[in-house]
C-alpha cells in the first residue's frame, strides 16, 4: 500500500473526499501536488468498500474544475510573468522548457488543450494559469475545463475502483511471487513513460526556432 493510501485509509471518509478534493483543487490551480496519487489512493479504497467511487469522482471533479478556474483568474491576472517565477521556483515541474513545451500545446490545440490537458501531468498543473495568461475567453475554457475535469475524475475512479476489485480476487487465486511480477512491472512502465516524456521534452527545447524576418525601412 503506498504512503498516501496507507495515510488516509486511516481518516473517515468524509475526510477523505476533502482531501481530494483539496489536493486536486490545489494542483489544479498550479501549485504541483500529487492530484492523481491522492485521486487513486481513494479509488483504490473504494475497491475495499471504504469510500464510495461516485463520491470519489465527485470530490475530484469539483476540486479540478474550481482549481483550475481558480488558477485560470490568477493566470489571467499575473500573466506569463508568474508563469515564470513559479518556474523558478519549481523548475523541476514547470521550468522554462515545460513552459515553452505547454504553450506550444495551446497554439496548436487551443481549447483542446484544457480538456486534454487534465490527462496530462504537465498541462493538469499549468492549463489554467497559462489558459488565463493567454486569455482564452472563459466560458469556451470553463466549458472544457469542466468536461475534462468530470471525464478525467470519474474515469480514473472507476477505472482504479475495477482494477482493485479484480486484483483482489486475483491476488486470492495466485502466489505472492505473481504480485511482485507485477509490482515490478508496473514500476517499470512508470520509469520508462516518464524517461521518455523528459526526453521528448529536451528533444522539443533543443530545437532551433526559426528567426523573425526583418524588414529595412
Amino acid at each position: 500500500m503506498h504512503l498516501v493510501e496507507a495515510w488516509m485509509a486511516t481518516l473517515p471518509p468524509a475526510a477523505i473526499y476533502a482531501v481530494v478534493s483539496l489536493v486536486i483543487g490545489v494542483e489544479s490551480m498550479g501549485i504541483p501536488l500529487p492530484g492523481e496519487l491522492t485521486l487513486v489512493g481513494a479509488s483504490l479504497l473504494a475497491s475495499t468498500g471504504l469510500t464510495n467511487p461516485w463520491l470519489v469522482g465527485l470530490a475530484a471533479s469539483i476540486g479540478a474544475i474550481v482549481g483550475d478556474s481558480i488558477g485560470y483568474a490568477v493566470g489571467r491576472r499575473g500573466g506569463r510573468t508568474l508563469l515564470e517565477k513559479f518556474g523558478r521556483r519549481f523548475p523541476k515541474h514547470f521550468g522554462p522548457s515545460h513552459l515553452a513545451h505547454a504553450e506550444r500545446l495551446f497554439q496548436r490545440y487551443g481549447v483542446w488543450a484544457v480538456f486534454f490537458g487534465r490527462f496530462i501531468a504537465l498541462l493538469r498543473i499549468l492549463a489554467g494559469p497559462l489558459a488565463g495568461a493567454l486569455r482564452v475567453p472563459y466560458p469556451k475554457f470553463l466549458v472544457a475545463n469542466a468536461t475534462g475535469g468530470i471525464v478525467w475524475a470519474y474515469g480514473t475512479a472507476f477505472a482504479i475502483f475495477y482494477a482493485g476489485r479484480a486484483a483482489e480476487h486475483w491476488l486470492k487465486q495466485f502466489s505472492w511471487l505473481a504480485l511482485v511480477v507485477a509490482l515490478v512491472a508496473g514500476l517499470a512502465t512508470t520509469m520508462y513513460l516518464k524517461r521518455r516524456m523528459a526526453r521528448r521534452l529536451q528533444e522539443e527545447v533543443e530545437v532551433p526556432q526559426p528567426e523573425e524576418k526583418t524588414t529595412v525601412g
